[in-house]
């Protein structure tokens, strides 16, 4: 019998910005990558087809393709945009919910999809 050891894989919470794509198509960010953005109320979502980069960008709530970014949670610390359909018209399956390190480009938070990131797993149990 030929054993291997598990060796847990996690991004642990840090200074660096962190956003995980969930299953259902919901982008969650921590607070570095909230306050890389520079604390919005609302963010434009781009992509670059060739490079397989998300980008994620500050703008008013009032323009037209604006994601309305929304804090989750008691403690205050991941926000949410709900990027379903910008996922689904661009044919990025998500299978599992995969966290990821971002990088500040300009004014433009990057999401590098060629990255395989780690499988995202809840920081609580779920009630049986």
């Amino acid at each position: 019998m030929a054993f291997e050891t598990f060796k847990r894989q996690r991004l642990t919470p840090s200074g660096e910005p962190l956003i995980t794509i969930q299953k259902k198509g919901i982008f969650s960010l921590n607070r570095a990558a909230y306050d890389a953005l520079g604390t919005p109320d609302a963010v434009e979502l781009l992509y670059d087809r060739e490079s397989r980069l998300i980008g994620m960008r500050k703008v008013s709530k009032s323009v037209a393709h604006a994601y309305t970014v929304r804090a989750f949670g008691k403690s205050g610390m991941s926000w949410l945009v709900t990027g379903t359909a910008f996922l689904n018209y661009y044919d990025l399956p998500v299978h599992e919910p995969i966290r990821r390190r971002g990088r500040v480009e300009k004014d433009m938070l990057i999401i590098d999809l060629n990255d395989p990131g780690v499988v995202a797993t809840p920081n609580r149990s779920r009630k049986t």
